[in-house]
């Protein structure tokens, strides 16, 4: 009896505390789950990203391609990059042979921050380990590579870190938590194999020297989404990053599936809305991240379109992080300068509207604008994360093609069609095809030579774009559908954006009337409301009048051969918001 006593008591404990144990373990620090952000990040909005390594020297890819990505191509087989490789660099040329060319003999760690600090930025993310897994600094982790041990012989990580601190800017550091290159771990190579003992012995301890040797005020992590933040042991990294930087560290939310912790970080997109949480999107000044010479100048983003989209952002809740990419040499190429430049004077004029701003109830007023009357020869189209048109935005835009196609044949024809995000497809008024309930194809019979009607509405939402239509049968091989496609596209775009700070609501207009500028406002403001030309050269108070749930703004006194701002212009409406 005493016996069966004692074996219930243990199985008891037992059952009582596997599942406090389990608990235990599955507690996530409070630094984590707890944490404020810090207001630094959240009044900042402007940051400038660099993308500088190995990749800097070949600088080169698909005009579509991110270039810093050049050692993926090579190892998973893209032949453009092989074989440019190949042509400039010799037929035996390895990807490691780069750090005997990576000299960046004009780099200039004070220029490049009083570059950025004239752009307005108020932080700087520099990359210190891309994908390759080559460091910028002196790492004891990358043996003979790194930047301390090969050709340029510089740690770029503390001279920059030293000027952009003197000039009054945050030094945040891009880091990658994988790599192509680590016998221990081949990420996106070593597929089956575990990553855990990369982490132990590489992860962990290399991420620890960077924060504990510079102490960046932010971390901006990536090469996580193969992986739980579990498998990447995020939680101890972010709190030992916590614990020595202190209240003004802040780190993004690329840690790992799961993590759910940090400034949310969209990349190259229209941006997004939201308030709770502190975010800012990353881009290139071009569509790439490195430098790539490959690209056109239609690829560069105009002073003109950096600046609204900026605005656009802000107005939505976020900020900015706008990438350089420089050359080999250390040099950013003279229009990435310029970009920088002309982004900076606007913000010198209209930084009162963009600074430690928040949101308001509503981001902007939209107008839609479209493209009508294009004919396109096929429908196969991939625009990647671009815009179809400089008009059109790059999410939230659709399209719609007319046409009449003539079948070859009399026989069962296959119509498909794959889009991102999603296409209907009409033959003869017919719904045929909806890829948004996945039916992707349809199988209909057509008679040789006579006229079909087909219509296709194509919609975007966000990140990747692309439509094909394609058809084919028993004696036709499957190609895309050719006709006079008669296409329209439409998207709404921001005409004026608002922003908020202490009582004061801020109207961005994207052009100046001649005579009104009309805000669509549903609270009447006081009579004693003061509503300023932020550009204050000759006509800093502005009349208005307001009826019907619209605030008129008088700008027929604004010559725009008076004013200094290009492209967008700020309205302070003095104590609008106060009650």
């Amino acid at each position: 009896m005493k016996t069966s006593f004692k074996y219930f008591f243990i199985v008891l404990v037992c059952f009582v505390y596997i599942p406090f144990s389990i608990n235990a373990q599955d507690k996530r620090p409070e630094s984590i789950t707890q944490r404020e952000y810090p207001q630094w990040f959240k009044d900042a909005k402007l940051g400038i990203f660099i993308h500088f390594g190995l990749y800097s020297v070949p600088s080169w890819s698909g005009k579509e391609q991110y270039a810093e990505w050049f050692y993926k191509g090579l190892i998973s087989g893209d032949s453009a990059r092989i074989d440019f490789q190949k042509r400039v660099f010799g037929e035996n040329f390895k990807y490691e042979d780069y750090k005997d060319l990576f000299k960046a003999e004009l780099f200039d760690a004070d220029a490049w921050a009083t570059l950025f600090k004239r752009s307005g930025a108020k932080y700087v993310i520099f990359t210190t380990k891309h994908h390759d897994g080559y460091c910028m600094w002196n790492s004891k982790y990358a043996k003979n590579w790194n930047s301390m041990e090969t050709a340029p012989k510089r740690d770029f990580c503390q001279e920059l870190s030293d000027e952009v601190r003197k000039k009054g800017m945050e030094m945040g550091f891009y880091y990658s938590l994988t790599e192509w290159t680590n016998p221990l771990y081949r990420w996106t190579v070593d597929t089956n194999k575990s990553i855990e003992e990369y982490a132990q012995k590489h992860l962990i301890p290399q991420f620890k020297e960077l924060v504990d040797k510079y102490k960046p005020t932010l971390i901006f992590s990536d090469g996580d989404w193969d992986h739980s933040y579990k498998e990447l042991h995020s939680d101890e990294l972010v709190d030992y990053y916590y614990k020595v930087v202190g209240e003004k560290a802040i780190v993004n939310d690329r840690f790992g599936k799961g993590f759910n912790h940090g400034f949310l970080t969209p990349e190259y997109s229209a941006g997004i809305i939201e308030s709770n949480r502190p975010w800012a999107e990353c881009r290139g000044i071009g569509r790439s991240f490195g430098l790539n010479r490959n690209e056109d100048l239609s690829s560069y983003k105009t002073s003109e379109e950096i600046i609204q989209h900026f605005v656009q952002l802000v107005a939505g809740g976020g900020g900015l992080t706008l990438n350089v990419g420089p050359g080999a040499d250390g040099q950013i190429p003279l229009l990435q300068q310029e970009r920088l430049l002309d982004l900076g004077k606007w913000l010198s004029q209209n930084g009162d509207a963009i600074y430690g701003s928040k949101p308001y109830k509503k981001p902007y007023d939209e107008s839609m604008v479209s493209v009508p009357g294009l004919i396109d020869s096929v429908i196969n189209f991939d625009w990647v994360r671009n815009s179809p048109f400089k008009i059109i935005s790059e999410d939230n835009f659709n399209v719609t093609w007319f046409g009449i196609i003539k079948p070859k044949f009399s026989e069962k024809y296959t119509i498909s069609c794959k889009a991102d995000d999603y296409a209907l497809v009409y033959l003869n008024s017919k719904l045929i095809i909806d890829t948004k309930k996945n039916i992707n194809s349809c199988e209909v019979e057509l008679n040789k030579g006579e006229d079909y009607k087909i219509y296709v509405e194509y919609v975007e939402k966000n990140l990747e774009a692309s439509i094909s239509l394609k058809w084919k049968s028993k004696s036709q091989e499957e190609e895309p559908i050719k006709a006079k496609w008669k296409s329209e596209y439409k998207c709404s775009k921001p005409y004026v954006c608002y922003t908020t700070k202490n009582n004061d609501l801020y109207a961005i207009a994207f052009s100046i009337p001649e005579d009104n500028l009309i805000l669509k406002l549903d609270k009447a403001p006081k009579d004693d409301m003061t509503i300023y030309f932020l550009d204050k050269i000759k006509y800093p108070v502005i009349p208005w009048t307001y009826k019907d749930g619209k605030l008129i703004i008088n700008t027929s006194s604004i010559k725009f051969s008076d004013v200094r701002s290009k492209y967008a212009w700020a309205f302070q409406l003095s104590d609008y918001l106060k009650e």
